[in-house]
This record gives C-alpha cells, structure tokens and sequence, in this order.
C-alpha cells in the first residue's frame, strides 16, 4: 500500500534530476547561459549540485521499496 507514493516520488525526482544533469551539459557544452543573471560558473555549480541530490534522492526512494 505504502509503494504506490514511493514509487511516484522516486520517479519524480529521479526524471527531474536526470533531466536537469542533462540540460545543464548540453547547455554547458554549447556555452550558452544555464540561468540568467548569473555568473556561468555559479550557475552550472548550483544546478549539478541539484541534479545530483534528486537523483540521489529518487533513488533513495526507489530503495525504500
């Protein structure tokens, strides 16, 4: 009863964090701006940190099945 939200939110943030990685790198690759008004380095920082802890995190929840 209890794997039905476990295994939403683990989808969630695991498609949300891989598609932030994804965005990132293809942004980073083309240099063009990852946020606006925001210094390139900061911005490509922040957003892999992010990337990377929701995908951790819907793994986590993947593993709590």
């Amino acid at each position: 009863m209890e794997s039905g939200p476990a295994i939403f939110a683990g989808a969630a943030f695991t498609l949300f964090g891989a598609a932030l990685l994804v965005w990132t790198t293809v942004r980073t690759l083309h240099r063009e701006p990852v946020a606006y008004g925001v210094a390139p380095r900061t911005a490509v920082a922040f957003t892999s940190l992010f990337g990377t802890l929701f995908l951790l995190l819907g793994i986590w929840c993947f593993g709590r099945l």
